[in-house]
């Protein structure tokens, strides 16, 4: 990959988000970005299978980046799950995206859960305006992460997760003041579930919501140039219908939206006024970096220039159904919508899964809206071992719940 010269978010956002998104918020003043959007993409192939819904279905080894409130009713004493993505398979072949992620259960009702997530995006050969070779540069990002869960009832369930981020863009390659970022941050999750029984069918209630990557500010220059991490609510819901003794099916939709402020642009008729209107939007944005992190939480809810309507577009949602047969073998179908004042990322997910004792697998398969989008020939993979059930770690009674 060649690159000149260009702005440290379009080098980050064109290799994880795709190249539309990065031209997006060149062009459209509407798109909320932030340093280290990494964090925002779901690193395991089931959730993204389920349009990248997580935050309320079945607990799982990848629990933790989703939710830290569902650790509490992991049905295993310890699991591992290795992820893998290769990235703009359409334009380069050194992009990629790996996470791991495991847990293990320190009673019956609470567990600790790692997981590192690593971004290589391949090797870049920096160029000045001239054409002259600057060298080259290997950039790369990861967290990792601490989790601890707890069910505090045999229906409700808290989490808390801790991480520490580092992001290396463009090391010394540009001959500037640019240094690697760093930055630490927290999630906090809730999830309850419930079985119930409507006539003759038995069905699951799942509900989760969870606030990720509240923390510090992230500089790879000047300490007041600092950028937001991408602060982000999650809410969703999974219900989950027993259809008899082998097959089940899960539906599940989740919203997400960002806690950090959306840019400032000029709203009405800037005619003749371009050095003012110009002036305007660069002294409003400075004014918007400064903030505090708190500060631009919660003024996230009501910070858009359009008003309540452009608050909406802001919200992304995810969509999936989950069907199961013996808890053997998995279909998972999904959809990811995000408006396109907004990012425009709009696709379709299809995967497939097995489980066989301690072993599994889960693969997923992207089909964006349209045919030029980077995400297509997007494929994940993730391999799960489960090693011993609740009912063999602490006796029977306590083999709840689905086998993911």
């Amino acid at each position: 990959m060649i690159l000149s010269k260009l702005p440290l978010r379009f080098v980050l956002s064109s290799g994880l988000l795709g190249l539309s998104v990065a031209a997006l918020a060149q062009t459209n003043p509407n798109t909320i970005t932030t340093a280290v959007p990494i964090l925002t993409l779901s690193p395991d192939a089931r959730s993204s299978a389920l349009g990248e819904a997580g935050v309320a279905i079945s607990p799982d080894a990848n629990s933790a980046y989703y939710n830290a409130g569902k650790l509490g009713f992991v049905r295993n004493q310890y699991s591992v799950s290795p992820s893998y993505s290769p990235w703009l398979r359409a334009f380069t072949d050194d992009m990629g995206l790996a996470y791991l992620s495991g847990f293990a259960k320190l009673g019956e009702r609470s567990a600790v859960s790692a997981s590192l997530m690593y971004f290589d995006l391949g090797t870049i050969q920096y160029r000045d305006e001239n054409n002259v070779s600057k060298g080259d540069f290997n950039p790369k990002e990861y967290a990792f992460s601490l989790s601890y869960g707890q069910k505090l009832s045999e229906n409700f369930g808290v989490g808390v997760t801790t991480r520490y981020i580092r992001s290396n863009l463009t090391g010394s390659s540009l001959g500037n003041d640019a240094k690697p970022g760093n930055a630490a941050a927290v999630d906090l999750g809730a999830y309850y579930t419930k079985d119930l029984t409507i006539g003759p069918s038995d069905y699951n209630l799942a509900l989760g919501a969870a606030i990720s990557n509240i923390g510090t500010k992230i500089t790879y220059t000047d300490p007041l140039q600092a950028d937001f991490l991408p602060t982000n609510l999650k809410i969703g819901t999974a219900i989950t219908r027993e259809l008899d003794a082998y097959n089940k099916i899960t539906l599940t939709v989740d919203a997400n939206k960002l806690l950090v402020p959306t840019p400032y642009y000029f709203v009405g008729d800037s005619t003749g006024r371009g050095r003012e209107v110009a002036n305007l939007i660069r002294t409003r944005n400075d004014e918007i970096r400064a903030k505090s992190v708190v500060s631009g939480i919660f003024g996230s809810f009501n910070d858009a220039p359009g008003g309540f309507s452009e608050e909406l577009k802001e919200i992304n949602l995810s969509a999936g159904m989950e069907y199961w047969y013996n808890d053997l073998l998995a279909a998972r179908v999904g959809y990811f919508y995000e408006n396109k004042n907004k990012g425009d990322r709009q696709y379709l997910s299809f995967g497939l899964g097995v489980r066989y004792q301690v072993f599994g697998v889960d693969g997923t398969y992207l089909v964006p809206n349209s045919r030029a989008n980077p995400l297509a020939q997007t494929i994940r993979v993730s391999l799960h071992f489960n090693f011993n059930k609740l009912e063999e770690a602490f006796g029977p009674g306590n083999d709840t719940g689905p086998v993911n």
